[in-house]
C-alpha cells in the first residue's frame, strides 16, 4: 500500500455514501438540495484540516478554500483544482453501498449474488487494466459516484496532506467544489475573484493518466409539439397527434449519427426524452461536434425538420428552443500551452505515460474556459461512470494524489 491508499479508498467509501445526485428539469439551483449535504461535509473538513478562506456559498452550493503556498516568485502564482459534488442521474443513485474488492483477480465480478448481478470482463474491457488492484465498487443496483468523487477523495488527501505538512515545498492551491455539472451547471457560479486562482484543472473523466485538452461542442434543444385531440370515430380531418408528430421529428434525425453509432470526433444527436400524449409532446435533445461549423449544421438541421413539420401541420404545432451548453476548450487552451505540458510532465512523473484524445464529453472547464479561466482536465481515474457497474481502482486516486503533488510543485 502506499502512503495515501487507507486515506483516498476511506473518503471515497464515505463520500459515495452521502446522496448527491442531480436532476435534469427540477426548476430549481442546485437541482438537490442534497449536493448540500457533501459541501456541509467538505466544508468543515477543510475548517478542520485548517485550510485558508474556507467558503460555502449557501446559494449556489459552491465550496471553496485555499492552501497558502511555499513558493516565491514565478511559481508563487495560485493553481486552481476543481471537482464536482453531484452524481449522474442517468442510472439510481441512492442508497449507494460502496465495497471494496481487494486483489482483483482478472475475471468476472459478482457485485450482488441475491440478485444475480455480475460485472462481465467480456463486457466491460477496462477490467483488463486492473488484474492484482483493489476495486471500490457498488451492489449493482446504483451508480457508484466515483464520478466525480473519486476526484474529491484525491483533492482532500492533497489538502490534508498539504495543510499537515507545512514543510513541503508548493504553489497556492485554490480549491473549488461545484453542484450539477452533470445536468449542465458547469460551474456557472464559481466566482473566479473568490476562487483566485489565474489558471486551474478539473479532474474529471476515466481511464488514470488520461488528460483532455479538446471537447465537444455542446448545445441542448427542447422541442414543444401542440395537437389537436377529438374522439377517434369523429377525427377525419381534425385530429392532430403529437405523439405521431413527435415519432416524425426523431425519424428525420441521421439513424447513424447517436451515441450508439460514433466515435472519436464523430458528431451526434441524443434524444434524451420525450413525452407525448396525443395533445402535446416534449422532446429534449442534445447536439454534439468537435467541429465548429459542423456543430452549427446540426442545429441548423434541427431548424430545417421543424420548418417542415410546421408545413405539413400549420405554423406554430413544432416550437424548437436551442441553448449552448459549452464550446470547445482547445480554442482557449491553444493560447496556454504550459498548462498541458505542465499536465503531462506531472502525468510522466508520477511514472505513467499521458493519454489523450478528444473527450466526447464536457467539464467544467470547458466553460471556465470562455469565463476567463483556462482549464484542462485530468482524468479522476473512474470507470463505467453513470452506470451501475460503475468502479474505483483505489491504486489510481493514489496515483492521481501523486500527479498532483508533482503538478503543484511546479
Amino acid at each position: 500500500m502506499g502512503m495515501f491508499y487507507e486515506e483516498v479508498r476511506d473518503r471515497l467509501l464515505a463520500y459515495a455514501q452521502i446522496g448527491t445526485q442531480s436532476a435534469r428539469f427540477s426548476g430549481s439551483w442546485p437541482t438537490t438540495a442534497c449536493q448540500f449535504d457533501l459541501a456541509r461535509l467538505l466544508q468543515k473538513e477543510l475548517l478542520d484540516l485548517g485550510a485558508s478562506d474556507v467558503y460555502l456559498d449557501e446559494e449556489s452550493c459552491l465550496v471553496y478554500a485555499r492552501i497558502p503556498g511555499t513558493l516565491a516568485g514565478k511559481d508563487a502564482a495560485p493553481l486552481g483544482l476543481i471537482a464536482h459534488m453531484d452524481t449522474a442521474p442517468d442510472a439510481p443513485g441512492a442508497p449507494v453501498k460502496p465495497w471494496v474488492l481487494e486483489n482483483y483477480d482478472g475475471g468476472d465480478v459478482v457485485l450482488n449474488p441475491e440478485k444475480g448481478i455480475v460485472m462481465k470482463a467480456a463486457e466491460y474491457p477496462s477490467l483488463s487494466s486492473y488484474p492484482g488492484q483493489d476495486l471500490v465498487l457498488t451492489d449493482g443496483t446504483t451508480l457508484l459516484g466515483g464520478d466525480d468523487k473519486a476526484a474529491i477523495a484525491a483533492l482532500m488527501t492533497l489538502a490534508a496532506y498539504y495543510c499537515s505538512h507545512p514543510e513541503v515545498s508548493h504553489c497556492p492551491v485554490c480549491l473549488a467544489f461545484t453542484p450539477d455539472e452533470e445536468v449542465g451547471g458547469l460551474a456557472r457560479d464559481l466566482d473566479l475573484a473568490r476562487f483566485g486562482a489565474p489558471c486551474a484543472y478539473t479532474l474529471d473523466g476515466d481511464h488514470l493518466g488520461w488528460y483532455m485538452d479538446e471537447t465537444f461542442n455542446a448545445a441542448g434543444a427542447h422541442v414543444k409539439i401542440r395537437g389537436k385531440s377529438v374522439h377517434t370515430g369523429t377525427a377525419k380531418g381534425i385530429l392532430v397527434n403529437a405523439v405521431d408528430i413527435a415519432s416524425g421529428f426523431m425519424e428525420k434525425l441521421p439513424r447513424e449519427e447517436k451515441p450508439r453509432y460514433t466515435e472519436g470526433t464523430q458528431g451526434f444527436f441524443h434524444m434524451v426524452s420525450c413525452q407525448a400524449v396525443c395533445e402535446e409532446a416534449d422532446l429534449e435533445l442534445i447536439i454534439r461536434d468537435f467541429d465548429a461549423a459542423a456543430f452549427e449544421e446540426r442545429k441548423d438541421l434541427l431548424r430545417t425538420i421543424t420548418a417542415s413539420l410546421n408545413e405539413i401541420w400549420g405554423e406554430g404545432t413544432v416550437t424548437l428552443t436551442i441553448y449552448d451548453q459549452y464550446r470547445n476548450m482547445k480554442e482557449v487552451l491553444d493560447s496556454y500551452p504550459h498548462l498541458v505540458e505542465d499536465l503531462k510532465a506531472a502525468i510522466r512523473a508520477a511514472g505513467l505515460a499521458p493519454v489523450s484524445q478528444p473527450f466526447r464529453g464536457g467539464t467544467d472547464g470547458a466553460a471556465l474556459c470562455f469565463r476567463g479561466l483556462p482549464c484542462p482536465n485530468l482524468s479522476a481515474g473512474y470507470e463505467n461512470a453513470h452506470s451501475r457497474f460503475e468502479y474505483v481502482p483505489i491504486q489510481s486516486m493514489e496515483k492521481n494524489v501523486e500527479i498532483l503533488l508533482h503538478l503543484c510543485a511546479r
